[in-house]
């Protein structure tokens, strides 16, 4: 009797989930599909309330939807700060730490989860450590050694001072996921003529590239939401970021609903675009990293 071929395997396996797919299957689809409406009524409401007249969201109140589409809010807060070179810095920003802070994350784990350093364990302890300090606790010593240096209020600083924040919970990640490296990989690459360097961006950085996605996407969104350290360093308008910017103008009281609303929008819309874009690296990612 011969066994039946891999495409006529596959199509059974295909006919079989198809079958297994009862009313269930369905309920937890349109379960998750009201949940994710559910998320997005914050968003529409944002979304009404900046294309509203102050006029308009006084009389039919923040629920309703614009009789029309009006830009004078989102005009006049773009204007006000200097939108597009605030959206500049933030990128800047958030794109360097990214960068900077996986590259720093990888080689510090490398050292500690393929080279085994003395004091493996220790280093480990003190970045978990780090990662859970408060940024208050930070403020004031990161200010004075940026006086110091004489980098207050740029945007080096806060690159700086960032991209060592993000790299301390990289390195505690990338190290647990390179100490379970396959060592005969390493040892072949070794027997080749591979030096250091030539294993780290030859065969190392390869197998853990979908995690280094994964930190690339969490760090520029993080970086890009914080406020406290950016509210300190970056006093100046010229240097200021998204948050900072809305942060300001929110607290000098100059801003309506419709206004507020509009700042809400344009200081969330990079991010979602962002994430957009980078949506199937990240899943890939996630899912890669599953699997492993």
């Amino acid at each position: 009797m011969t066994k039946p071929s891999a495409p006529a395997r596959e199509r059974r396996g295909a006919a079989r989930g198809k079958r297994r797919r009862g009313p269930s299957a369905y309920a937890v689809l349109v379960a998750l599909a009201a949940l994710a409406g559910i998320m997005l009524i914050p968003f529409l409401v944002v979304v009404f309330n900046a294309l509203k007249t102050p006029q308009e969201y006084t009389s039919k109140g923040p629920l309703a939807p614009p009789s029309g589409f009006n830009f004078d809010a989102i005009r006049d807060f773009w204007d006000r700060v200097d939108f597009g070179h605030v959206l500049l810095n933030s990128v800047l920003i958030s794109g360097s730490v990214a960068v900077l802070a996986v590259l720093l994350s990888v080689f510090n784990a490398y050292a500690l989860g393929i080279g085994r350093i003395k004091g493996r364990i220790w280093v480990l302890a003190l970045l978990l450590l780090a990662n859970t300090l408060p940024q208050e606790a930070l403020v004031y010593p990161l200010y004075y050694l940026a006086k110091q240096f004489g980098i207050y209020d740029t945007r080096l600083s806060v690159i700086i001072v960032f991209t060592v924040v993000q790299s301390a919970f990289g390195t505690y990640l990338l190290s647990s996921v390179m100490s379970a490296f396959p060592r005969p990989l390493l040892e072949a690459a070794r027997i080749d003529g591979a030096n250091r360097w030539q294993v780290l961006w030859r065969v190392v950085v390869p197998v853990v590239r979908p995690t280094l996605s994964v930190l690339l996407v969490f760090f520029f969104v993080w970086t890009w939401n914080e406020f406290l350290i950016p509210m300190v360093f970056l006093i100046s308008n010229e240097n200021q970021t998204v948050s900072v910017a809305l942060g300001v103008l929110q607290g000098q009281r100059l801003m309506d609903a419709t206004m507020s609303s509009a700042a809400a929008l344009l200081g969330l819309l990079p991010t979602v675009v962002f994430f957009l874009v980078f949506q199937r690296t990240l899943s890939r990612g996630l899912t890669a990293g599953a699997i492993k």
